[in-house]
């Protein structure tokens, strides 16, 4: 029933230039707004492009969902400390991916931070910060290297009763991955995947500009920043502004510091600019937790990727090209 609902809600638009067709979906999808734009020849084409991508997208988040009792992910939840869980192999790459990161950040990037869902839910109002003992209680079911994989018999195993694992730093720059390769696989050369701030590009405008990325003010979520022109590359945007909760006149963001149980402090906006929208989206919320400093150093070691840090005086911050390469001078 929810996805019978969640139809209803999609915005429609075409535009015809030059010859080609711009075809645009605006949605609600994992919680998050998800628009899709297709350029193509074939309004058909684009169109179908764009359906399948929302399809695919529906099916990524019942497979990924720790909501859903019925999803390989609850089930591997369900049967943490007792015992391993075969799984497919999409679900199996997806989490051994997210070790690899894990490894990559020196653990600031951990799937099993999922731990703490039932003390911080940014969903709820507070009156006062949940107690020092609890959160030093769940931060010991967090640990990547307590993710067990078994590769032969493709099973996930969470070693410690209370662990759990959840794709909220990750999940949607892995749909926007796959809706990417759905509209390419059918030669739609030009194109835009947003999932709620994990952007992907590909081509150009109909025009042949380049596509045009804003990002937002951290302390005006209804103003941009500053622009990027981009293509064939994704842009993941991270805020602090996207979900939080005050409590005694101090903002406490939904991103999690994985190694004290506590919301990030220090850093506004991340935005991170690589080819991977599903690496871009993991790192991004790296670094949050990092900080400015280590996270812009940790970037700069790493071939093809960029960062763009908005601390919390408002201060924008750069890793070495990205100024070069991406920043709209005006």
């Amino acid at each position: 029933m929810r996805y019978i609902l969640l139809l209803l809600t999609l915005v429609h638009t075409s535009v015809f230039a030059q010859d080609l067709i711009t075809a645009k979906m605006d949605t609600v999808l994992m919680g998050s707004r998800f628009v899709f734009t297709a350029v193509h020849e074939s309004e058909a084409i684009a169109w179908k492009g764009i359906n399948q991508s929302l399809k695919e997208v529906i099916r990524i988040e019942s497979l990924i969902s720790s909501w859903d009792k019925n999803s390989e992910t609850s089930k591997v939840n369900l049967a943490a400390g007792i015992k391993p869980v075969k799984v497919s192999e999409e679900l199996y790459q997806l989490i051994s991916r997210c070790k690899k990161i894990s490894e990559l950040t020196n653990g600031y990037f951990d799937i099993s931070f999922a731990s703490l869902d039932k003390i911080w839910d940014f969903d709820k109002s507070y009156s006062e910060l949940p107690s020092s003992d609890l959160i030093e209680s769940s931060v010991q079911n967090i640990d990547y290297q307590n993710i067990i994989l078994d590769k032969d018999d493709r099973t996930v195993f969470l070693k410690k009763k209370g662990m759990k694992i959840g794709f909220g730093a990750i999940g949607k720059g892995y749909a926007a991955n796959r809706a990417k390769l759905i509209m390419t696989n059918l030669n739609i050369k030009n194109g835009v995947v947003n999932a709620g701030g994990d952007l992907t590009s590909w081509g150009t405008k109909p025009g042949g500009e380049l596509w045009t990325v804003g990002i937002i003010d951290p302390f005006n979520k209804e103003k941009v920043k500053l622009w990027l022109n981009v293509t064939n590359i994704a842009v993941v945007t991270s805020g602090d502004y996207e979900k939080f909760v005050m409590i005694d006149g101090k903002r406490y963001s939904h991103i999690i510091n994985p190694k004290t149980g506590w919301p990030a402090q220090g850093v506004k906006s991340v935005s991170i600019i690589c080819p991977d929208a599903e690496l871009a989206d993991a790192l991004a919320t790296t670094l949050f937790c990092i900080g400015r400093k280590s996270g812009i150093a940790l970037i700069n070691e790493l071939d093809g990727i960029e960062c763009l840090v908005i601390d919390d005086t408002n201060k924008i911050f750069y890793s070495n090209k990205l100024e070069m390469n991406y920043l709209v001078k005006k």
